[in-house]
């Protein structure tokens, strides 16, 4: 595979911390944002979202009375975890691409007790971070942080093969790549589990617009704000002069393509600078930021069947609104 001989400089952090850095490839910002900006249908990566103001946004918007993912993911996870932990005899090694703060995997080594737990993750900071309080919180689990991206993560250096992994990626993630490339993400998890393995993975279910739309229009306007955050970073990062007082966040769910779609619309004409040009965005051009598309427990099943695994079982809550699958390889 493309990265099996990738150098691993790894640290021993503490006795149950090792720490695994893949030098995740550095991307030229300005060149994406120029490329993406100027493009005929303008659009922005959703990673921009997160600086540490992004970070803290998105961590309010979960506790929104609007926005259910998050609480009713964790229900499920607290409330089957025993279940799906039998389902899987007794599970020894779970994997985390894009691990972020760590948080829904403590239900799962509360339960599980696992004798290993791989964070995979872009940000070092990030990581170093939640992996250290993990490892303090949880001393018999040995942890293996591993800095990476999601190619890295999916080709697995041999140094770190476990075999029969559980890849737990949690959230409604899945929902924000298109249909092509979450066939190969799936697909790229399946590599990650490995022979024996499974997944555990979380996937927002449809239902009526009103409480979709809700969602991310929340009425404190944590999700608007959050939207807009990608300027902010943008202006501070590459001083490209947004006029956010004259942006306005649009998010609504377009039935047609089953999906939520979020954008950053111009409500007058924006001069901004990439470097040594100026790009203008007329009055009322869109800026494309995010994706969430909603499945059926059906659908998504079958598209874990089209990327190599059985689908074992499927939890949702009373009301429809979230799923969480578990497949194997």
């Amino acid at each position: 595979m493309k990265h099996q001989h990738t150098p691993l400089n790894h640290q021993q952090l503490c006795p149950n911390l090792t720490f695994y850095d893949l030098y995740p490839p550095a991307t030229d910002m300005l060149a994406e944002v120029s490329q993406s900006l100027s493009a005929p249908a303008p659009s922005l990566h959703p990673k921009y979202f997160y600086d540490e103001a992004g970070s803290a946004l998105f961590d309010r918007i979960t506790r929104t009375p609007e926005y259910y993912p998050t609480r009713t993911e964790t229900s499920l996870l607290t409330g089957y975890a025993e279940e799906i932990r039998a389902r899987l005899n007794q599970p020894q090694t779970i994997a985390e691409p894009g691990a972020g703060s760590c948080e829904k995997v403590r239900l799962l080594l509360d339960a599980w007790q696992p004798r290993h737990y791989m964070p995979l993750e872009i940000s070092r900071e990030c990581l170093l971070g939640a992996s250290r309080q993990l490892a303090q919180d949880f001393p018999d689990v040995h942890i293996s942080a591993v800095c990476a991206d999601y190619c890295q993560a999916m080709a697995m250096p041999q140094a770190l093969a476990q075999p029969g992994r559980v890849v737990f990626f949690p959230g409604s993630t899945i929902g924000n790549f298109e249909p092509a490339a979450r066939g190969e993400f799936l697909k790229g998890l399946r590599t990650l589990a490995g022979p024996g393995g499974a997944l555990l993975i979380g996937a927002d279910l449809q239902k009526p617009d009103t409480r979709l739309n809700a969602a991310y229009n929340d009425a404190e306007g944590l999700t608007a704000a959050f939207n807009m955050n990608a300027l902010h970073h943008l202006n501070r990062e590459l001083g490209c002069q947004f006029d956010t007082d004259n942006m306005q966040h649009v998010a609504f769910y377009n039935t047609a393509r089953q999906r939520i779609e979020m954008h950053l619309e111009c409500l007058s004409d924006q001069h901004i600078h990439l470097g040594e040009r100026t790009l203008t965005l007329k009055s009322g051009t869109r800026i494309h930021t995010e994706n969430s598309y909603k499945f059926t427990v059906e659908s998504f099943s079958a598209e874990l069947v089209a990327a190599g695994f059985t689908p074992l079982s499927c939890w949702t809550d009373p009301q429809n609104l979230f799923s969480l699958h578990l497949a194997q390889v």
